[in-house]
């Protein structure tokens, strides 16, 4: 009975995972050294339309990174530093094969396109390549996820909490939300993630609730024990199996050790942290990265402790000196950022931090003041 019981439980999983879309990377070019065991996944938030996504709007073709992530694991997978790096961000031209979904594109030496064109010109081996060839860190894996597989995630977990300073009122993402906490199911949890007009509009203020939205995502998922339980990792992986696609070096049994390592992570050692950016001359709405990020890439791609930033937020909308932002009467009221370290100096922050701890991420003529 239990061996029976055992190839049972087999056959279930490899079924699962058999229905998650795996494509070959290849092209990739001269590739950056690996220094030691450390793991570094390419993590894509994709807004494709087709298929069960066709309900956020069939009539927008195409895909686009909505959301660019490297996943950072030391050795031994004692810390975790996630890197978000801006949508907006300009990087250089380079060539990538025609791939189902994708055009593909011609090396323009010397010109730049947004990082979202990127993928949506060559897929995510395209996305891979300019990430691997600008940063210099050297990734292991891709993971891409569709908004349905993000809604699926946040429904599994039961929920999240996230908390407004401000009400939110933002017909585009169909968000309608007042102010304080609220525990948000994975519609109103992924419109969260994804609304951009509120505040200054700015993607970077989106990326700072995002941070905050993944540690409440962290938190809920070790309160739960999410990880610990393998009959609700099996409806997880059951539910987004159909919205994840990755790279076919990603194995079943690596998938499952990764998520039994990440099990055991302290939520004080999991960092999220955001490339240091400057705006883009020639266009406002654009980023490109400061000189300072350079050395964040190599502390990550050596898995070194990161250095300290000199410059407060790298460029973002800073609130004046020794002023705290007004959530108004009412609104919770922001506790003491529980930054340390790496976090402090990348605009970031640990995933045990505080969710009513974002007010600075509303500011602008858009939300709050």
């Amino acid at each position: 009975m239990l061996v029976a019981g055992t190839l049972s439980a087999y056959a279930v999983y490899r079924d699962l995972f058999g229905k998650i879309r795996q494509v070959k990377v290849t092209g990739l070019g001269r590739r950056p050294p690996g220094y030691d065991s450390s793991l570094n996944i390419l993590v894509i938030g994709s807004d494709t339309r087709e298929g069960k996504n066709s309900r956020f709007g069939a009539h927008i073709g195409g895909q686009r990174s909505d959301t660019v992530l490297i996943l950072h694991l030391s050795p031994g997978f004692r810390r975790a530093v996630v890197m978000s790096i801006p949508r907006d961000s300009v990087v250089p031209v380079l060539a990538c094969p025609r791939v189902p979904g994708s055009p593909g594109q011609a090396a323009q030496p010397g010109q730049i396109e947004q990082i979202n064109e990127t993928f949506s010109n060559g897929g995510p081996g395209c996305l891979w390549k300019t990430v691997e060839q600008t940063t210099r860190i050297r990734l292991d894996h891709f993971m891409e996820l569709n908004f349905t597989g993000f809604e699926h995630i946040i429904n599994d977990l039961g929920g999240v909490r996230i908390c407004l300073p401000y009400p939110v009122s933002d017909p585009r993402s169909k968000l309608h939300l007042s102010r304080g906490i609220h525990h948000v199911m994975g519609s109103e949890a992924l419109a969260y993630w994804r609304v951009r007009y509120i505040g200054v509009g700015s993607d970077l203020e989106r990326i700072q609730r995002d941070q905050y939205l993944m540690a409440s995502v962290a938190q809920e998922v070790k309160h739960t024990n999410l990880l610990g339980d393998p009959a609700r990792v099996l409806k997880l992986v059951s539910d987004i199996a159909g919205s994840l696609t990755t790279d076919s070096g990603l194995s079943q049994s690596a998938m499952i050790t990764l998520v039994q390592s990440l099990r055991h992570l302290p939520l004080r050692a999991v960092h999220f942290v955001e490339v240091p950016v400057v705006t883009y001359p020639p266009n406002p709405n654009w980023v490109q990265w400061s000189g300072q990020a350079a050395t964040l890439f190599k502390a990550i791609a050596q898995d070194r402790k990161l250095p300290r930033v000199h410059k407060h937020r790298h460029g973002r909308r800073a609130r004046p000196a020794g002023r705290a932002p007004s959530a108004g009467p009412g609104s919770p009221s922001p506790s003491p950022s529980p930054l340390t370290g790496l976090s402090r100096h990348y605009g970031g922050i640990t995933a045990g931090a505080s969710v009513c701890s974002d007010s600075r991420a509303f500011q602008g003529p858009l939300g709050g003041h």
